[in-house]
């Protein structure tokens, strides 16, 4: 049996301000409206014949991940295994391989791949799959490689070497990005395929490739395996076992060194989506090379990418630039130089700043909110609580809370009082009262909330009780 398996996680600081710490690049939304992460589930649901797949992710991004997959594919069976912190694919593909192992058996096949990866041609990649699952099945671990249309240098390299069956070849090298003459060399030998990160192998192979190539790595995460509630849904790695996994990625600590490995290679429009190049790839471009997506104005404008989903952009006079507007921040960069917008995220996050983690519209378990001012004195949100959606019973240290209910209604604590809030009516909340909020209903219900006080930061946030849980 073929299972697959999707990596989900990471910062995406290239991407930013679209993705951010806690909306990242799979939670992205393209031009079709579907994210990345509906988007691989669709296609690995596409590339086997049952509806079992599995998705590793931060437990930070479980809810939201799950809520995508529910309304990509409600009737499918959606299991989890939860990372505490990242310990990057190595450590993640092997916990994967134990619940594959586990659930299936060790000969189980695993298909490995990204959340956050774009590919245009689905019936090419499928045949791909079933080439690497058939030299899998013989014992292989097996690299999906992508033929590249172009010389690249952003990208990791596999040289293929002698040919195998099913299509296939052995795998003499992976190569690390190269500079510009060596990649168009490359390009022109036919001899090179760009690494895509997409795997397949069995449960047991792998397993036994982390026990020959990064023992310690096995051992970190057999120690967590046995520390963790493997029959609960979702599977949450234990902690502190887990932080003290070595962090290295799946093609270091094996791929690299395995004996047995093989590629395939596969023409079906790949991307990673790793930068605005890479996004202003997808959509026309007009007569002069720019791009737009959104709301913009183009006036004497060159090879120039534009995207606001909100305000209206104007653009004269430029040439060479990528522009993206969101609704509380803007990036303006050289096309050229769009792999550097990291460093902006480097020096947010240095300054604490939140729009480094968080937008303005920030997803919770329970709901959205949306934050509507944030100055100095007071800091106003619009909270969505969906049918059912539950806040933490907490506590504020610096702050008072004032809620108003515009639609719907809310069953609300304070303290020791419980009582129900209708539309207009209103409470407040003193700092250092207990405090809880639930929708009962079947719509969603509204609140504007008012906050007042010395600070108004996400960790002046007590949770005592949690039904997601997140105390």
């Amino acid at each position: 049996m073929l299972i697959p398996v999707i990596l989900s996680g990471g910062a995406g600081t290239r991407l930013w301000p679209v993705s951010r710490k806690a909306h990242p690049k799979p939670f992205m939304r393209l031009a079709d409206g579907q994210t990345l992460a509906g988007a691989t589930l669709r296609r690995a649901l596409g590339a086997v014949d049952h509806d079992n797949v599995l998705t590793v992710t931060a437990r930070d991004y479980y809810f939201f991940t799950r809520d995508i997959y529910r309304e990509v594919a409600p009737e499918a069976s959606h299991c989890f295994v939860l990372e505490p912190e990242g310990r990057n694919t190595a450590a993640a593909i092997g916990a994967a391989a134990m619940w594959v192992r586990d659930h299936f058996g060790e000969q189980a096949r695993m298909l490995v791949m990204p959340a956050d990866h774009l590919v245009r041609d689905t019936d090419a990649f499928n045949r791909a799959v079933r080439r690497a699952d058939a030299l899998a099945a013989e014992g292989w671990l097996v690299c999906l490689g992508v033929q590249p249309t172009h010389a690249e240098t952003g990208f990791g390299y596999i040289r293929a070497g002698e040919s195998l069956a099913h299509d296939g070849a052995r795998i003499e090298a992976f190569v690390e990005k190269p500079d510009a003459e060596t990649a168009q060399r490359y390009f022109e030998s036919r001899e090179y395929l760009w690494n895509a990160g997409m795997f397949c192998f069995t449960a047991r192979g792998i397993l036994d490739a982390l026990a020959e190539q990064a023992p310690d790595i096995l051992a970190g995460v057999e120690a967590t395996w046995g520390e963790t509630g493997v029959e609960a849904d979702p599977v949450e790695l234990d902690a502190s076992r887990f932080a003290a996994v070595r962090s290295e990625s799946v093609d270091f600590a094996v791929m690299e060194k395995a004996p047995r490995r093989a590629v395939v290679p596969v023409a079906c429009g790949w991307s990673d989506i790793g930068s605005w190049q890479a996004i202003s790839d997808l959509y026309e471009t007009d007569g002069s090379g720019n791009q737009v997506q959104g709301h913009a104005v183009i006036v004497d404008t060159k090879n120039t990418f534009v995207q606001s989903d909100q305000r209206l952009v104007a653009a004269v006079g430029v040439d060479d630039l990528v522009i993206v507007d969101t609704a509380d921040a803007v990036l303006v960069a050289r096309r050229g130089r769009d792999q550097e917008v990291k460093s902006v995220v480097e020096e947010l996050t240095r300054r604490e700043h939140d729009s480094a983690v968080f937008h303005q519209t920030v997803h919770r378990p329970w709901g959205r909110y949306t934050v509507l001012e944030d100055a100095a004195d007071c800091k106003v949100k619009r909270l969505v609580v969906r049918p059912g959606g539950v806040l933490s019973l907490q506590r504020h240290e610096h702050r008072s809370e004032h809620w108003t209910v515009v639609s719907g209604t809310a069953r609300v604590q304070v303290d020791d009082e419980r009582f129900e809030l209708g539309a207009s009516q209103t409470v407040q909340i003193p700092a250092g009262s207990l405090h809880r909020l639930e929708n009962p209903g079947h719509d969603n219900v509204h609140i504007i909330e008012v906050q007042t006080g010395s600070y108004f930061g996400e960790d002046d946030i007590e949770r005592l009780e949690d039904v997601y849980g997140r105390v």
